[in-house]
């Protein structure tokens, strides 16, 4: 049997929507709290490596609070040259695009510029020289939580953007795609993130950050789960079956 490798940095950010579509198309799934001391996971051929979220950024590499993101980039390193599946969200993006060459900048807005995180719902807008430019034919409206940029190594393919940050949806290779925005997220979990995570919301957005989720999850929650599920159905079976385009 196949199997999901999770990845997981925080308690809160788990693996959602992804765990369920994965254990559908016949995946176990496996859970390792890389920050919680679990061994990174040993891979085979057919698996598929999750991996998440987190407040850390690539800032903290070297840091020995997180000393197990070093070995977690090594691991990307490996199954690439192996030819092994990966999905990396938010944070897992960044390590993805980092272990193929690319680097990470603080994500910059507003007039003049200044740093400005990117939190909330906002339209994500499809690459159309993308030949995965029919990877979802609708608007689709993701949550984002960084404040970060991702410039991609040359060789990735630009898939999506928002209208805040240019690298939102990008493939490294026919087996590894990077997502900054979240798809997985289930109604519960938002929840517990807007309740937890108030600093850096309230960093984003000002004193009434929290509200505006709320509100903003109640319109955009539940409306695009189904889009979010068909999302990710399309780059596991990208992924899996070897497929050249949705």
């Amino acid at each position: 049997m196949r199997t999901l490798h999770v990845l997981q940095h925080l308690e809160r950010e788990g693996p959602g929507l992804f765990k369920e579509v994965a254990e559908e198309k016949g995946f176990k799934t496996k859970i390792y709290r890389i920050d919680l001391g679990d061994k990174l996971p040993i891979v085979k051929k057919n698996d598929l490596i999750l991996i998440l979220g987190g407040p850390m950024g690539l800032e903290d590499i070297h840091s020995a609070k997180f000393a197990w993101l070093k070995d977690e980039v090594n691991l990307i390193k490996k199954s690439i040259k192996d030819n092994i599946g990966i999905l990396g969200i938010c944070l897992g993006a960044q390590l993805l695009a980092y272990a193929s060459g690319g680097k990470i900048e603080k994500l910059l807005g507003g007039k003049p510029l200044k740093f400005m995180p990117e939190v909330g719902w906002s339209e994500i807008l499809v690459n159309n020289d993308s030949k995965y430019n029919q990877i979802f034919k609708e608007p689709l409206y993701g949550l984002h939580w960084h404040s970060d940029r991702i410039i991609l190594p040359p060789h990735a393919e630009l898939i999506a953007s928002s209208k805040r940050c240019k690298e939102q949806l990008f493939k490294i290779s026919d087996s590894c795609f990077g997502i900054q925005f979240h798809i997985e997220y289930e109604d519960k979990m938002v929840k517990k993130w807007i309740k937890e995570d108030y600093k850096f919301i309230n960093n984003a957005l000002g004193p009434e950050g929290q509200k505006i989720l709320v509100k903003q999850n109640n319109l955009y929650g539940n409306k695009t789960i189904n889009q979010r599920i068909l999302l990710i159905n399309k780059l596991i079976d990208l992924i899996c079956c070897n497929k050249k385009a949705p």
